[in-house]
């Protein structure tokens, strides 16, 4: 689902349309085109920053989840 800090809104999710996939990623700053593992154009690339623990990309919804351990760059990635 889309990040509803980032647009506003959160669309309830559709069962075979929503992207349901989580990627693990080692770094705070995560870049997204909509194309992993997706048939498609997917959207323009944007870089999405990871707070805590996960963000959810505002246009395709695939979440990316920092791996344990990770993300102790303080920006620099």
């Amino acid at each position: 689902m889309r990040d509803e800090r980032q647009t506003g809104y959160a669309p309830k999710p559709v069962e075979g349309v929503t992207p349901v996939q989580r990627i693990e990623v080692t770094g705070r700053s995560v870049p997204c085109d909509g194309r992993i593992g997706m048939d498609g154009l997917g959207h323009p690339r944007v870089w999405l920053r990871i707070a805590e623990r996960e963000v959810t990309c505002p246009y395709c919804s695939i979440t990316y989840v920092l791996k344990d351990g990770a993300g102790d760059d303080d920006g620099h990635h």
